[in-house]
Parts: structure tokens; sequence; C-alpha cells
């Protein structure tokens, strides 16, 4: 039976077989910042080909754009990022260590009953809502709770913290004084948004149709804490759809339900997951909820759908003065006439790629006893979807002589053009098939003796570890039959 997931141990699989390092490492690495590895770059790209896939080329009415990561300053003013994009933060006098106050609760409850702490949960999400600073403060303070450095409970107020990375653009100040500040991007919905009449008219787009963008962002978050759940930069998924005011409830409840298909076709269980709906609304949402997954460390959001109404295209209208309106010729059944000039409403779509890949390797991740009376024995396995998996299938040459190297280099020039391969002929089969488990490889075919006889291989199935005799000829079109992506 696969034992308890430990967040620790994955974190560790994960730097041991290359799938992420702490990055800067040799200079003692940089709080909350993470470089990819080769085969954590390779995941990462599958999960993110699948998303891009799945939300362009399987629909007729949304495209896909790369917008700059640099954008005009106002376009942060606009969005409400330069007075609104900012957490609840207390620091400890004694420490100096500064908290995101939600997290410093959220860690305490995890010491409480069961009942008391969602208690306090519900306690703290009211106050939140509400702005009420002074009343988290008081809560704090109700319960003792204290930093984790210090141990003690010398709190500050409880103030804002705006999130944004601030930079300046060009090499040098302006000789007139003028700001040449700029901001990394919070997110990648505002060069959607920003793009909308560009994307409309030169794709000739009809409403509703939707954007797609992939890339990343950056906040400077308080505490970036668990790994590659909460990062400094991170990488987003982001889909905009637009649509005709007065149908936004309809389709907010279409996408709910789009999404989570998505998740549950990665093969991950539906009681893995949960809604969570919003108890504060963001400044521009009429509804919003998140697609919590049961990490090792609790349920926690790994994607948002957000109906943000025409928030957004308003305010770009205004700051930049340009029309962000769409002209609709389809005929209002209560008028009888066309429905006219609007700004179209927008339901979004938001997810985490880094959080996605952290949710796809901790469902995969599994610690195995295969111990008998005879022998002692376990394995750490990697049970990805085929079709995510760094690499589809490893070549493996029984011995490094008689010939049998050149037939397994032959079959691997033959497969690598459709999917990644490996070849490996260092050690016993045993050892290389274990070191394919941990990399999350789902097939694995050793050529041997018998292969120079009547050109059969046998297969190595990960998840199972059962085995066959197959022809060799068959090999790459059975693999590739069987990492196609999960298209209905």
């Amino acid at each position: 039976m696969p034992k308890t997931k430990d967040l620790q141990a994955i974190i560790g699989h994960c730097k041991e077989y290359g799938f992420i390092f702490p990055s800067s490492e040799i200079y003692d690495g940089l709080s909350a910042v993470y470089d990819y590895g080769q085969y954590g770059a390779q995941l990462k790209k599958n999960i993110r080909d699948y998303w891009w896939l799945s939300m362009t080329q399987l629909h007729e009415n949304i495209v896909g754009i790369d917008a700059a990561i640099f954008m005009h300053p106002t376009t942060w003013k606009a969005s409400g990022h330069v007075d609104n994009f900012s957490d609840p933060m207390i620091d400890n006098r004694d420490s100096k260590k500064r908290y995101r106050v939600d997290h410093l609760i959220e860690n305490h409850v995890a010491t409480l009953p069961e009942d008391e702490g969602n208690a306090l949960l519900t306690r703290m999400d009211a106050l939140l809502a509400e702005d009420d600073f002074v009343g988290l403060k008081n809560l704090i303070d109700e319960y003792h709770i204290k930093c984790s450095v210090s141990g003690t409970a010398n709190w500050t107020d409880v103030r804002q913290f705006n999130l944004m990375f601030r930079t300046e653009f060009g090499a040098v100040a302006a000789e007139d004084g003028a700001d040449n500040g700029v901001f990394l991007r919070p997110e990648t919905a505002q060069g959607i948004f920003v793009n909308f009449l560009n994307v409309q008219k030169t794709g000739r787009m009809k409403i509703p149709f939707g954007i797609a963008q992939t890339g990343k962002a950056f906040r400077n978050e308080i505490v970036a804490r668990q790994f590659i759940f909460r990062m400094r930069e991170f990488e987003q998924m982001e889909m905009q759809f637009f649509l005709r005011p007065g149908t936004q409830k309809e389709w907010y409840e279409k996408w709910k339900a789009a999404r989570l298909a998505w998740h549950l076709s990665l093969g991950i269980p539906a009681a893995q997951y949960r809604y969570h709906d919003h108890a504060k609304l963001a400044h521009y949402a009429d509804a919003a909820c998140d697609i919590e997954y049961n990490f090792p460390i609790g349920f926690k959001e790994v994607e948002g759908i957000h109906s943000r109404t025409d928030f957004d295209l308003r305010q770009h209208q205004e700051y930049s003065g340009k029309k962000m309106q769409y002209f609709d010729n389809d005929i209002d059944p209560q008028t009888g006439k066309p429905y006219g000039n609007y700004i179209p409403y927008v339901v979004e779509t938001s997810i985490g790629l880094d959080r996605a890949f952290l949710m796809v390797i901790s469902e995969a991740y599994e610690e195995e006893d295969l111990s008998t009376e005879e022998k002692k024995d376990e394995r750490v396995v990697l049970k990805l979807p085929a079709f995510l998996a760094p690499l589809k299938l490893g070549i493996m040459p029984l011995t490094k002589k008689d010939g049998l190297p050149e037939l397994a280099r032959e079959l691997m020039h033959d497969c690598m053009k459709q999917f990644m391969c490996f070849y490996e002929e260092k050690d016993s089969i045993g050892k290389r098939y274990r070191r394919m488990d941990a990399i999350g490889t789902p097939f694995c075919v050793t050529i041997d003796h018998q292969t120079k006889e009547d050109q059969t291989v046998t297969i190595r199935y990960r998840d199972s570890m059962t085995q066959e005799r197959v022809p060799l000829a068959a090999v790459k079109d059975l693999v590739a039959k069987a990492c196609a992506m999960p298209f209905s």
C-alpha cells in the first residue's frame, strides 16, 4: 500500500531526479525562487501544452496571444492594482519578520482541534471581507499567536503591503524628473484586455469569444512558502471569455464545470477536488470561486474562475480615452433590434502552472512497499499520466555487446522524432527500471539476445511492473497511442 504523501519527501525527490532545483543554489539560493531541471521543464511544458491545446485548438472561438511582461504604468492604475493589489501584513517587533495575516492565522489553525480551527477561519474570513485590520489584530492577540522565529507575540498593527515589483524603464533617470517607473506584471490578464480590440478586429471574432495566454507573472509575496505553491516568480495560464452583458452568470457556471472536467481529465479522482466560493469578492468581480486540490498541505487553490463584469475594459476605456466597445449585430428578441454597441462582460479562468505542476507530481508520487517473505524491497514511483510524463520510453540493451546497443539505438532514432525517449545501458536492468520509475517513464523496452532472433522485445509497464514480449516494429505505435493527449 502507498505510504502517506509528505511534501518534504516530494521536494527531495524533485531535486534528486532533476525536476526542480533551488535557484542560484551554489550561492545559497534565493528565497522562494526555483529552477526547473531537465525533467521538470519537460513536465511543465507538457502541462502547458495540454492546457493550451484544450483551450484554443478545441474551441473555434478561443485564440491565444503572447503579450509583453512590461506594460505602460497606467495599465496598472486602470486595473486597480496600484490602489488595491495589496495584502494585510503584520510584523513581529522582536524577530523583524513580516507575515501575511491570513497565513499567520492559518498556520495557527493547524495546531487547533478541527472545530475550533474552523471557527477561527470563519471569523478571519469575515474580518478580511470587511478589511477590518483592527479586528484581525485583536484576533491574533486573542489566540496568543506567536512568531515562529522569536516565539513572542509582540506585534505591530496590521497594515497593507503592495505586491507589485517596481523597476526603472530605461538605462538612465529621466532628465526632466519624470517617473520612469514600471512594474513587472502581477498577472497576465491585463495583456489580454488591452489587446481586446486588436484581436477582435484582426481575428474577426464574434462574441462570445475568448483570448488565452500563458506567461510569467511576479508578486512580491510577504511570505512565499510551501515549495512552488507560492513563489515570487511564477507562471499563469489564463483565458478571458468576452460575452454579452446579462449572460455572465450562465457562462460562469459553464466555465466552472468545463474547468473541473479538464482537471478530471488528468486522471485525478474527483474526491481530490472541491469548489470554494470566495468570501470576499475582488473589486472587479460579481462572482468568484476556486477549484481546490487536496495537496499534501491540505486543500488549496489551484485555479480560479471569476466573473469580472465589464470592469477591466471599462477602466481601460476611461484611462486610455479609447473606446473598448463591441458592435453586436445579433437581434435582441425583446426589442427586435440588434444589441448594438456595448462593453463586453468577461468570465476568467486562471490556473497557476507551477501549482498545477505541484498538483500533478503530488498525485503521482508514491512510495511502494514491494517486500515479500523472502526479500525486502520498495520503490518510489511517479505514476504520471502517460501523456504528461517527461519521458515516454526508456530503451535498454541487456548488455553492452553482441550488437544489442546498435539495435537499441536504431529503435531510439526511430522513436525520438515522435516522443521523448531515454537510452540507458549502465547498471542492471532492475536498477535501470527503478530510475525510470522515479522519473515517471510509463514504458521501458529491453533489447536482448532473443531480439536478434525473432525481432521481439520485452516491454515493461511502469504502474503494474508487468512485462510482455511485443514485436520490435510495434513499439513506436504502441507507446505513441498510449501517450496521446486524452482529447474527446
